[in-house]
């Protein structure tokens, strides 16, 4: 297998409005993540994936972009951002962008001029279409609720939005529209970025012929088989490529809604003529409802091992996979998957990140994941921020298919806003995060879970993760190994191997909250394995084991 940098690396996400706030006013800042650069020296990561940090009227917190190359007032100017871009390389740190070319904001100048007239030069950079009977053009639901058309009566015609009202979709099919965003990709390549992760990158091609969509529960069709992974979209990614990807040393990622793994092997094929690696959302969607993802299901161990497993043995040698359990789209994976209660927490995080960061492809830490971090006591609407949350509370509730107290559970449970309440620095009043009232409100657990009391003990899940990333960089096997999974029915254990001539990991984890036996498979002599990482102390490996509750631990056996 080809050794590449990005396949080595640990990725840490920052969402820059809930970071670290520099100047007060409630929002993190350009320069309150220069100010942390340090911290996540410390921690060891790699890269930085920024959410986006791009001009923006916020509508979907900074998903919307109005300017390419301006950055949001709020977080600070430009300058500030060559700044800290300067200091994550100082630090051996590299930064990736976000990639938001769906859509764009309705306040960009492009749509400002689409919107004006049939005839403008700047129409046909979004997807507009005349009436149908007098109603939208197809039954599409969008994702934040309601149709996925908008009417506009200047032109008399409905544009095209997959989210929010106020995120039109690019017309992906007028190459005018790709030269201006590879030339734009281009202009932050030249500044020096180190490469992108592109947003919702599966929907830019459309079913040309904009069918209905199969109903759902809301009375609105389902967009997808006519969105996600389009006709042309493996063109449009290997143009470019052309452009823009292979004239830099990047990494690239692509947010592939509705992906399979033959269309994986397509987008982040070893040819490396699209893209690096895709995040898929098979694993993160095991606890959504038939027709919405808003309940309070939990994940299934066993779906949830086979659906793993699948990814990392089918891509295997074809394709490089991506690894997480968190972001700023999911609720916190502590509370969702582990237990967040406080005999249980650190020792499930621990154990949920040696799951994932021991297997094959490239680990993202979601910031605050790194401290076991949990979901939040929301307990009212006013609490939150999200808009997905906010337009999902009204139309469930005021279609009567959910009573008001049991949609509130299902925001607490699933909501996005969970990941987006500030970083706990320390037990001082904001966090530690501002000085000033934050834009969410803080998670009242930062009184006990912060870095700083976290990195001045040494068994904290800080220390874990830390231990994690330099495993990482001192076995190959963590990186290269071929997977084999063990116990596949097995409804409390997640365990399997990694080999790599002459070298074999064992992972086990331990998912439930009871004492499990287990016994070592052939190959793992006790009087010949080391322990690399744990979450209890042990005294000795034997033959049989009592795993305890959330128990992980990781051997390595040479042959």
């Amino acid at each position: 297998m080809e050794k590449k940098w990005w396949k080595e690396s640990v990725v840490y996400q920052i969402y820059p409005r809930s970071f670290n706030d520099s100047n007060g006013d409630g929002i993190g800042d350009l320069n309150g993540i220069t100010e942390k650069m340090d911290y996540l020296k410390e921690l060891g990561i790699d890269v930085i994936w920024l959410s986006p940090v791009y001009e923006s009227p916020n509508d979907d917190n900074g998903y919307d972009i109005s300017n390419y190359q301006g950055i949001m007032k709020e977080f600070g100017t430009m300058e500030d951002f060559d700044r800290m871009l300067a200091a994550a390389h100082d630090r051996g740190i590299r930064i990736v962008m976000d990639l938001v070319v769906n859509h764009t904001s309705d306040e960009h100048p492009w749509f400002v001029e689409s919107r004006k007239s049939k005839d403008n030069p700047y129409r046909d950079y979004y997807i507009w279409k005349e009436p149908k009977d007098g109603q939208a053009p197809n039954n599409w639901a969008s994702c934040f609720s309601g149709s996925a058309w908008k009417y506009d009566e200047t032109t008399s015609m409905y544009f095209l939005h997959i989210f929010s009202q106020k995120q039109p979709d690019l017309n992906w099919e007028n190459e005018n529209v790709r030269r201006e965003v590879f030339d734009m990709m281009n202009w932050w390549c030249q500044k020096g970025i180190d490469g992108f992760r592109m947003d919702v990158i599966s929907m830019i091609s459309k079913d040309p012929a904009y069918p209905d969509g199969a109903l759902k529960e809301t009375g609105y069709g389902d967009y997808s088989p006519y969105v996600c992974n389009g006709p042309r979209v493996h063109e449009y990614l290997q143009e470019m490529n052309r452009e823009v990807l292979s004239r830099y040393d990047l990494l690239t990622v692509g947010e592939c809604s509705g992906v399979t793994i033959e269309e994986a092997k397509r987008y982040a094929n070893l040819d490396g003529t699209e893209l690096n690696m895709v995040f898929q959302f098979e694993h993160m969607d095991l606890d959504g409802g038939e027709s919405s993802k808003w309940n309070e299901r939990k994940i299934d161990l066993v779906e949830l091992k086979a659906t793993l497993s699948k990814w990392q043995t089918e891509l295997y040698g074809k394709a490089w996979n991506s690894l997480y359990w968190c972001n700023h789209d999911q609720p916190r994976i502590l509370s969702r998957l582990g237990n967040d209660t406080d005999e249980y927490r650190e020792i499930s995080a621990k154990m949920l990140a040696t799951c994932l960061h021991m297997m094959q492809g490239t680990p993202y830490i979601y910031q605050g994941e790194e401290l076991g971090m949990t979901n939040v006591p929301f307990s009212s609407l006013d609490d939150f921020r999200d808009i997905e949350s906010i337009n999902a509370f009204h139309e469930y509730t005021e279609n009567g298919q959910t009573k008001p107290e049991d949609m509130m559970r299902y925001l607490c449970y699933k909501s996005r806003d969970n990941a987006r309440t500030p970083m706990q620095w320390s037990a001082k009043p904001g966090a530690g995060f501002t000085d000033g009232t934050p834009w969410i409100m803080v998670n009242p657990n930062y009184t006990k879970i912060n870095a700083e009391e976290q990195m001045a003990r040494k068994d904290s899940v800080f220390h874990y993760y830390q231990n994690l990333i330099r495993l990482r960089k001192e076995h190959e096997i963590i990186v290269y190994g071929n997977y084999e999974l063990l116990l596949p029915e097995d409804p409390d254990l997640y365990v399997y191997t990694r080999t790599l001539h002459p070298e074999k990991l064992l992972v086990i984890c331990n998912f439930s909250g009871s004492a499990r036996d287990f016994t070592l498979p052939e190959g793992f002599d006790p009087k010949n394995v080391t322990r690399l990482t744990g979450n209890y102390d042990r005294a000795a490996v034997e033959s049989s084991l009592m795993l305890k509750p959330y128990e992980t631990m990781v051997l390595l056996s040479r042959s």
